[in-house]
């Protein structure tokens, strides 16, 4: 059997892990000297007070190698295959701490098979690829087409989201490609998307009104030049703007209701308040990844 593990970051609903039968390691959010497991915490609850968060950003730190080891073992024993997906590795280290807990398994378990794809990003964007790896296994395929349906995914996935402003990611260190908004530019409304591992700017905008009008130009042009597979609406902060937004800007173009999720807190407090857009398209989207679908993926 193929045992499908992703981590948190992915913002999988709990319903959804426990339906398809995912594994979920969590990372964590460090906040007053606490910390939260992100599969544990009431994220709208601990949303609710995220603006505020700026003058002391919580910080976030990735899982164990110890629970890593432990649920590659468990596999093992029960001669499971694993496939891994993990978000980016230019955002965190659970990638190669994965890599690190597979190899040690394998020096114990000389039978164990195990394949790990870099998603490249995170939330909806890599939460897709698990799913379609789901599908995949489902459908009785084997741990390669597995691995080669979620590298797939990645390539015809998109994440575009608006942050209120960027003092959380400048704040954070995590602004990557959008770096050059910065400097006296935090006024702009921009939209930031995900490419080639990290952060990016795709527009850059006065208003957030003509922020919002942006995603939804960039979705509809994505949708009609690729077709339309999976999509949700994110939100980080009050999910009342991101709900108001998806019933009357989203849903219109996709011709149903879409669902609205919160994003990662560990995402979450590296971002700040902010609304957004991920999607899967039938076909690759351009722009998201500029290196081969192979380089995702690790095999051992």
């Amino acid at each position: 059997m193929v045992k499908i593990v992703t981590d948190s970051v992915a913002s999988i609903p709990a319903e959804v892990v426990r339906e398809r039968d995912i594994d979920v390691v969590s990372l964590y959010v460090n906040r007053d000297g606490r910390e939260y497991e992100e599969t544990a915490m009431d994220v709208d609850g601990f949303y609710e007070d995220i603006a505020d968060m700026i003058d002391n950003p919580p910080t976030s730190s990735q899982p164990s190698q110890h629970r890593l080891e432990t649920l590659f073992e468990r596999a093992a024993e029960a001669k499971d295959e694993v496939l891994g997906i993990f978000m980016s590795t230019k955002m965190s280290g659970t990638f190669e701490g994965a890599v690190r807990a597979a190899r040690a398994c394998k020096e114990r378990y000389e039978h164990f098979r195990c394949t790990l794809v870099d998603s490249t990003s995170n939330c909806g964007d890599e939460m897709f690829a698990v799913l379609d790896a789901c599908d995949a296994r489902d459908a009785g395929r084997d741990l390669d087409a597995c691995a080669e349906a979620a590298a797939t995914a990645v390539t015809c996935s998109r994440f575009i989201f608006a942050p209120e402003s960027l003092a959380f990611l400048k704040a954070g260190g995590r602004i990557g490609g959008a770096s050059a908004l910065l400097g006296g530019l935090l006024q702009i409304s921009p939209v930031l998307t995900v490419a080639d591992w990290e952060t990016a700017t795709l527009a850059k905008v006065r208003t957030w009104k003509k922020t919002l009008a942006r995603m939804v130009d960039v979705f509809r042009e994505d949708v009609e030049a690729c077709g339309l597979k999976r999509v949700v609406v994110h939100y980080i902060g009050s999910a009342a703007p991101a709900v108001k937004w998806a019933a009357e800007a989203i849903e219109p173009v996709v011709g149903r209701a879409v669902e609205v999720l919160p994003v990662s807190p560990v995402i979450g407090v590296h971002v700040g308040p902010a609304v957004g857009i991920a999607y899967e398209c039938e076909r690759p989207v351009p722009g998201k990844l500029t290196a081969p679908a192979s380089e995702l993926v690790f095999s051992l």
